[in-house]
Formats: C-alpha cells, sequence, structure tokens
C-alpha cells in the first residue's frame, strides 16, 4: 500500500478505504490488512468513518459474535479523489520525503532555540 501524503478524514481514513474495496471485512482482518495501525487507532478511525456515513457496521448475531465493516456508496465516491492522491505520491513522495528531511527536526539537535518569555 503507497502512502498517503494527503488526509482525507483521519490519517488512517484512504487506508481503510482501500483495504475495504473488495468488500466487508472482521476489524481482525483489517487490522492484519492495515499492519500498522493499532486497535485502538483503527477501532477510533472505524468509528470516525461510520459516523461520517463512509462505512457501515454490521453486528452479525452468530456464533460466535462478530462485526464487519463495508464501504458505503459515499465512502466508494472517495477512490477517485484516493486515486488522485496516489498517482501524485507515484510522481512526487521522494520529493516532499526530501524536503522534510531537510527542515530542522523540533526535538533535535538543530531545534529552533526556545521563544523568551514575554515580558510581565
Amino acid at each position: 500500500m503507497a502512502a498517503f501524503p494527503f488526509r482525507v478524514g483521519g490519517k488512517w481514513t484512504g487506508m481503510v478505504v482501500v483495504a475495504l474495496l473488495d468488500g466487508p471485512l472482521r476489524f481482525s482482518q483489517l487490522r492484519q490488512t492495515l499492519g500498522a495501525s493499532s486497535a485502538k487507532v483503527l477501532a477510533e478511525t472505524l468509528r470516525d468513518m461510520t459516523r461520517d456515513g463512509l462505512v457501515s457496521r454490521t453486528d452479525h448475531q452468530a456464533n460466535p459474535p462478530h462485526v464487519t465493516y463495508e464501504l458505503t456508496d459515499l465512502g466508494r465516491s472517495l477512490l477517485p479523489v484516493i486515486d488522485a492522491m496516489r498517482e501524485w505520491s507515484d510522481q512526487h513522495l521522494a520529493d516532499l520525503l526530501a524536503h522534510r528531511g531537510t527542515y530542522p527536526s523540533p526535538t533535535g539537535s538543530d531545534a529552533s532555540p526556545a521563544r523568551p518569555s514575554p515580558p510581565r
């Protein structure tokens, strides 16, 4: 999965949309597909996406009970935007990352000096 330098919703929203393209998935399947996302972050992302109408959540009353997540029509409408972002990333991500690498780190030794306190 390509990196997304832009955000649609939260940081993981675009990647969740791509992961759900082929149909509904359980939480554990989504987490396995996304890899780097923590359970807490993924749960928050799915809750936000459900609230925004991008994903539907279905509670299956089976044994054992489980929940699946699926893209809604509104969620699928993000695909052209995500495709455009991926295309842009393919062309420009190396340049973007190179520029980020030259920017001073706020926690490193090259950090800007602290601002003086305002006068009393």
